[in-house]
């Protein structure tokens, strides 16, 4: 018998796969102060801390459906016909089209997005990000093998794309662009001549667009929320989305892809290579598929009220943060978040977004994401050349003191 060690390494994909959240993190070099309720802004999940309840339309259909003993087995990989014919139904619109077929459950938006980045590209290739973005987009394309290009947003103009930068990536290898609206984390709801301009980019290089939309009608007053898909009838789309968000349920894990495709671009491979792909998890949680026909006819009146009180975190946010030295909000238009500048030059003994949020977790005990997380280290976003980004969730509790206002910054601020 031979007493050699055993010597056994992780695979190329588990080592090139990275999560900068996680990495920011899980490695703070700090921790709270003992004295104060440690609060954390750093995760979109609006369950936290209690203030968002889901409807009882949705929890009366998921009780009734696991009472009833039927929904406890194996589904169809890419869904059950009940729950893919409820989508196509309440998303279907004459600019942009769906019947069943066109429909794709998923186990939560993020493996949605894992299907459409996979199908579409494969290991040397490369698809457009946006900066900021969700950091997952990076790990789920990295850790493929797939290049990450990452095209600017633009803060003073409510994150809009920078279409230059974003036209300069192109090249014979990009395979698909991403574009995140509304935003995480930036809360930018794009104007329906910006997405017409986003479009152009796509038309002219022939690219198909990945559209997460898992914030899909949550924009703010003032604000409308236009899918990307029902703006062209050229441009072949795949959209993401899912309960998470909109229904306050991202641990039922049921994500979705619609496939709009007028002119049978995805035919002949990406429909096929997407259904492939799902054998890989064999889909979303069959109790809450069985419950999705019901669940989506969760009452108006509760999103409407869901909209309500994260715009009055918003705001609340916002007011507080306007006129404090050192920083400055982009005021959001919708989503879960919001984004501070913060002038550095201001400060003293803070070097970076990384080191400001180190300090305000130490002594205030609030933890916020440094943007560099959300630009995942490849850009420098807000203007000047000593400025940084952080973001935060509008989804915390409405009584709690707002985030970063004077009470919650680092003590070494300069007056």
């Amino acid at each position: 018998m031979s007493h050699q060690p055993f010597s056994v390494k992780a695979s190329v994909v588990a080592k090139r796969t990275r999560n900068p959240i996680r990495e920011i993190v899980d490695n703070l070099a700090v921790k709270p102060s003992p004295d104060k309720e440690f609060i954390s802004l750093a995760l979109g999940d609006p369950t936290v801390f209690g203030n968002f309840k889901i409807d009882p339309v949705c929890n009366d259909a998921v009780k009734q459906h696991l009472e009833g003993y039927k929904a406890n087995g194996y589904n169809p990989s890419f869904g059950t016909e009940a729950a893919r014919t409820a989508l196509a139904e309440k998303y279907t619109c004459p600019e942009a089209p769906l019947t069943p077929k066109d429909v794709i459950l998923a186990s939560g938006c993020s493996d949605a997005l894992n299907l459409c980045i996979g199908v579409l590209a494969d290991e040397g290739q490369n698809i457009l990000l946006p900066c900021p973005g969700f950091s997952l987009y990076e790990t789920l394309a990295s850790s493929k093998g797939i290049e990450c290009r990452f095209y600017n947003l633009l803060p003073e103009r409510s994150w809009e794309i920078d279409l230059a930068h974003l036209e300069s990536l192109i090249d014979d290898k990009t395979t698909a662009i991403l574009v995140n609206n509304p935003s995480n984390p930036c809360g930018s709801v794009y104007t329906k001549l910006h997405l017409l301009q986003i479009l152009a980019v796509a038309e002219k290089h022939r690219l198909p667009i990945i559209s997460d939309e898992i914030y899909a009608d949550m924009a703010f007053e003032g604000h409308e929320f236009v899918p990307l898909a029902s703006l062209t009838k050229t441009v072949p789309i795949l959209t993401t989305g899912g309960l998470a968000k909109r229904y306050l349920v991202p641990g039922w894990r049921v994500g979705w892809i619609f496939v709009h495709d007028r002119h049978n671009a995805f035919e002949s491979e990406v429909r096929a290579g997407l259904h492939a792909l799902t054998t890989l998890t064999i889909g979303a949680n069959s109790l809450i598929q069985a419950a999705l026909p019901d669940i989506l006819k969760t009452p108006q009146s509760f999103h409407d009220e869901t909209m309500r009180q994260l715009e009055r975190n918003a705001k609340l946010s916002g007011d507080a943060l306007t006129g404090v030295p050192g920083i400055k909000p982009v005021v959001p238009q919708g989503a879960m978040y919001l984004m501070v500048e913060i002038k550095i030059e201001e400060f003293k003994d803070i070097k970076d977004d990384v080191d400001f949020v180190e300090k305000l977790v130490q002594e205030e005990s609030v933890l916020c994401l440094p943007g560099k997380v959300r630009c995942t280290f490849h850009c420098v976003v807000p203007p000047g050349p000593r400025s940084y980004m952080i973001s935060s969730k509008c989804c915390s509790a409405s009584d709690a003191p707002p985030p970063l206002s004077e009470s919650y910054l680092p003590r070494q601020r300069i007056n």
